[in-house]
């Protein structure tokens, strides 16, 4: 028959150091994850951008393949259209909402429509998004006349 001498019987739990290895891990975790998470209106003006970019050079070839001058423009209320194609051929308008933006040259002289072709060539544009804050972030969506429209920072 087993007895229960004093100190022969096993303390249950969990032991200090166990603990602190749980409470590491967890503050690891939770560090990772703030960090991961992004502000909603930075990510909202980046994807505005890129689709904005995509846009214009589909605009551009369907100007050079179908030999017809395109232009984008900003219209009343924020806007925007492509004047030249079809209706219902891309897009128009934002995606998300608070955001505008103004088109110029690459000098920064302000123009009404950024022309999209038909020449291979064009002006050196750019268009410069802005989204309502906070925080109020902006985005340059630009071209040197050859090269694609790419993202970047004013």
């Amino acid at each position: 028959m087993p007895t229960s001498a004093a100190g022969s019987r096993r303390a249950g739990g969990f032991t200090l150091l166990e603990l602190i290895v749980v409470i590491a891990i967890i503050a690891i975790a939770t560090a990772s994850v703030s960090f991961a998470m992004r502000d909603t209106n930075a990510a909202r003006l980046d994807r505005e951008a890129d689709r904005l970019a995509a846009l214009l050079e589909s605009a551009r070839a369907q100007s050079r393949a179908s030999g017809v001058a395109v232009r984008w423009r900003i219209v009343e209320g924020g806007s925007f259209v492509f004047d030249g194609l079809p209706p219902d051929a891309l897009p128009s308008g934002w995606a998300a909402s608070g955001i505008s933006a103004t088109a110029s040259l690459a000098s920064g002289a302000p123009v009404a429509a950024v022309q999209l072709g038909p020449d291979p060539i064009i002006a050196a544009q750019q268009i410069v998004l802005y989204s309502e804050g906070p925080p109020a972030r902006s985005l340059r969506v630009a071209t040197d006349g050859l090269r694609p429209f790419t993202v970047s920072t004013p």
